[in-house]
C-alpha cells in the first residue's frame, strides 16, 4: 500500500481536496438555494484531517459502492465475511441495498433488521459509509412494511406535481429513518420508445418538459425537511428512454441525432442540474451522436466530461450504473472497466462484481500516470464532501427506536393511495364498462406471469369487499393451454370481463409484453366471449397488442395501492381522471383520457 506522506506535495494534494470540496458548493446553481444553504451550514469539504491521512488505496476505495441486501446475516456466513472485508479492510466508500431473489421471488428487507444491519456496518467502517438504494417510488421498492407508492409514470398520469413533491419528501424521510443517505432517484429518462424493456413506467412520461417538471418536483420534495437530507440522483445519462435493449443484458443504443437528444433526452437532466441534483448516474448505452466509438456512455470521456461536465456544467457526483451488468461486462474486465470509467469522468463505481480488482487497477493506473492524482483527488473530494453534506461525520447510526415514527406508514399510505387513485386512466370504453353496470354478473380475471405471486391479491380482496358476488379467476403463463381454454369457456357466461394484466419492467427480462400463453388466452376471450375491459397493471402500451378490447384502462403500476385503485375505478368508488403521459402509436396521444365521475353514494336519512 502506498501512502501519501505529509510532505510539501502531500500537503498540496490535501489542500486540493479541501478546495475541490468547497468548489462543489460554490458552483451550485442559483435555483438550488435551499440545498446550497444546507450544504454551507454543514460544511461542504471533507472532514478535517481525513483526506490528508488517506493512503492512495484508501482514496480509490472511497469511490467504490458495493452490493448488499439489508438482511442481518450470520457473522459466520461467507457473504457476511466478504462484506466485512470490503468495509473493514478495503475501506470502500459505501454500499447499496438491493433486493434478494430466491426461487424467482423478490425478497424485500425488513425495516428494523435493515437499519440494524446498516448500523453494524457503519460501526465497522473507518470512514462513514454512504448507503444507497433505488427508492424510485419510495422505500417500498426495497423495504417491506413501508407505504406502497406507485411507479413514477403513475404520477405523470395524475398530473399532480404536489403529489410528486410529497413522494420526494416521504422518500427522504423513509430513507434517513432507515439509514439510507443516497437515493438513486428520480428517473430522468424520457420514455418515448414503447418497446423499451427496462425504463417504461419508471419514467415520468414521454413529454420532455413534463418529465423535467416531475424530476424537479421530486428533488424539491426531498429537501422539504433538512432533518432528512439525502443525496438525489438523476438517471440514466444521457437518457435511456429511447432504446430497445435492456442494458442488464447487452449494450443499449441511443441512435438519434445530436439535435434531437439535446431537445428531448437532455431536457430533464438540464432541469435536474439547475435544481441542484447531487449526482447523475450513467447509462451503459452507446450514443453515436456524442461518441463515435461503439462503447458505453459510462466509459466515454466525450459523454461524461465533454457533455455532462463541460457543456451542462454539472459539478456533482457522476456515478456509474451497476458495473455487474452485461452491457459493460461483455466488453471489459472489472479492473479495465473501473479505470476506463474514472478516465471518462466518473467519480463513483457502483456494484462492481470484483471490488478488489477495481481498486488495484485504479491504484496501478494512478501510479503509472494513466490517471493523474489530481483527477483522482477531484473524485475523492466530491465523495467526502457528499458524506459531510448528509451529516454522517456527525452521526452515522440511526435511532432504532424512532423507526416506526419515521416511516409514518399511515400518513404515507394515504398519500400513496391518493396518487394511485388519481393515476387511473381510461383510454377507451366502447362498451361503457366503467363503472360496472352489474358487478354481480361480471367477472374479474387476473393475469400474472408466474404461479407463485402475490400480485393481484389486493385487487381481489378489494373487489370482494365492493361486490362479493363478482366471479373471480386467475390465469398465469405457466398454465397448460387446455386449462386456459377451459377457463375462457367458463367466462363466457359473464356479462363483462375485467382482465387485469400484470406486466412490468424487470432487469434481465428483455421485454414488457404479455407472455404468449396469456396473449393467446386474452385474444380468444376478446373474439369469442363477452365484452372485455383490459386493465394494464404496469406497461401502458398493451392496447397496441389488443386493439379490439371493448375498454382499456391503465394503472401504470403493479403495487398494492394501484390494485386497490383499479377495483375502486371498476365500481365507481373513485372518479377516473388520469391523462396519458405517453402516446400509444395509432391508439392514443399524450393527454388522452376519458373522464368518468364517481358514482353518487345514496345514504338513508335516519329522520325519515
Amino acid at each position: 500500500m502506498v501512502s501519501y506522506q505529509l510532505s510539501a506535495i502531500g500537503r498540496k494534494i490535501a489542500a486540493a481536496l479541501l478546495v475541490a470540496g468547497t468548489l462543489i458548493a460554490a458552483s451550485a446553481p442559483p435555483s438550488a438555494t435551499a440545498a446550497a444553504k444546507t450544504a454551507k451550514s454543514s460544511g461542504n469539504s471533507p472532514a478535517p484531517g481525513v483526506a490528508g491521512s488517506m493512503s492512495l488505496q484508501d482514496r480509490v476505495a472511497q469511490l467504490i459502492i458495493v452490493r448488499s441486501y439489508g438482511d442481518y446475516l450470520s457473522s459466520r456466513s461467507a457473504e457476511y465475511r466478504t462484506l466485512v472485508h470490503w468495509i473493514k479492510d478495503l475501506h470502500v466508500g459505501g454500499f447499496i441495498v438491493a433486493n434478494r431473489v430466491k426461487r424467482g421471488a423478490v425478497i424485500n428487507a425488513q425495516p428494523f433488521e435493515m437499519a440494524s444491519f446498516i448500523n453494524r456496518m457503519q460501526g465497522l467502517a473507518r470512514t462513514p459509509l454512504l448507503v444507497a438504494a433505488d427508492f424510485e417510488h419510495g422505500a417500498s421498492m426495497r423495504v417491506a412494511g413501508t407505504a406502497k407508492f406507485p411507479y413514477f409514470m403513475a404520477y405523470g398520469a395524475a398530473h399532480d406535481l404536489n403529489a410528486v413533491r410529497q413522494l420526494g419528501e416521504a422518500t427522504a424521510r423513509e430513507a434517513r429513518t432507515l439509514g439510507i443517505t443516497w437515493v438513486f432517484a428520480p428517473d430522468a429518462d424520457v420514455n418515448n420508445n414503447p418497446d423499451n424493456p427496462i425504463i417504461n413506467t419508471r419514467s415520468y412520461g414521454e413529454d420532455p418538459q413534463a418529465v423535467a417538471d416531475g424530476v424537479a418536483a421530486f428533488i424539491d420534495g426531498t429537501r422539504a425537511n433538512p432533518e432528512y437530507m439525502v443525496l438525489t440522483t438523476a438517471k440514466h445519462f444521457p437518457g435511456h428512454g429511447d432504446t430497445g435493449e435492456d442494458s442488464h443484458l447487452q449494450l443499449a443504443k441511443l441512435d438519434q441525432p445530436r439535435e434531437r437528444i439535446e431537445q428531448v433526452e437532455l431536457a430533464p437532466f438540464r432541469r435536474a442540474i439547475q435544481d441542484g441534483v447531487d449526482s447523475v448516474m450513467t447509462a451503459h448505452m452507446a450514443v453515436p451522436a456524442f461518441e463515435s466509438e461503439e462503447k458505453p456512455a459510462t466509459v466515454s470521456r466525450n459523454v461524461l466530461t465533454g457533455l455532462l461536465r463541460d457543456e451542462l456544467k454539472f459539478r456533482g457526483i457522476i456515478v456509474t450504473d451497476a458495473l455487474d451488468m452485461q452491457g459493460v461486462t461483455a466488453l471489459y474486465g472489472q479492473g479495465d472497466l473501473a479505470v476506463r470509467a474514472i478516465e471518462a469522468g466518473a467519480d463513483v463505481l457502483l456494484m462492481p462484481s470484483d471490488p478488489e480488482a477495481c481498486i488495484k487497477a485504479v491504484v496501478a493506473a494512478v501510479k503509472s500516470g494513466r490517471i493523474s492524482r489530481k483527477r483522482l483527488d477531484e473524485s475523492v473530494a466530491r465523495v467526502l464532501a457528499a458524506k459531510r453534506r448528509v451529516g454522517i461525520y456527525r452521526r452515522r447510526k440511526v435511532d432504532l427506536d424512532a423507526i416506526s415514527d419515521g416511516l409514518d406508514e399511515e400518513k404515507s399510505s394515504s398519500l400513496a393511495q391518493t396518487a394511485a387513485d388519481e393515476a387511473i386512466t381510461l383510454v377507451k370504453d366502447q362498451g361503457r364498462l366503467f363503472p360496472a353496470a352489474d358487478g354481480a354478473t361480471a367477472c374479474l380475471v387476473v393475469l400474472t406471469e408466474g404461479q407463485f405471486t402475490t400480485r393481484g391479491q389486493d385487487l381481489i380482496s378489494e373487489v370482494r369487499r365492493l361486490e362479493p358476488k363478482m366471479r373471480i379467476a386467475m390465469a398465469n403463463a405457466t398454465m397448460p393451454e387446455t386449462v386456459l381454454t377451459a377457463l375462457g369457456n367458463d367466462l363466457s357466461s359473464c356479462s363483462a370481463v375485467y382482465a387485469a394484466a400484470f406486466v412490468a419492467v424487470a432487469a434481465y427480462r428483455g421485454n414488457v409484453q404479455l407472455a404468449e400463453p396469456l396473449t393467446n388466452f386474452l385474444n380468444a376471450l376478446i373474439r369469442n366471449h363477452p365484452p372485455v375491459a383490459l386493465i394494464s397493471m404496469g406497461n401502458p402500451y398493451l392496447l397496441s397488442a389488443f386493439p379490439n378490447v371493448a375498454a382499456y384502462a391503465a394503472a401504470f403500476s403493479t403495487v398494492s395501492t394501484s390494485e386497490i385503485a383499479v377495483a375502486r375505478a371498476i365500481f365507481g368508488e373513485i372518479a377516473i381522471q388520469g391523462k396519458m403521459p405517453v402516446s400509444i402509436p395509432g391508439y392514443a396521444k399524450i393527454g388522452d383520457g376519458l373522464a368518468v365521475a364517481a358514482r353518487t353514494k345514496v345514504t338513508s336519512n335516519p329522520a325519515e
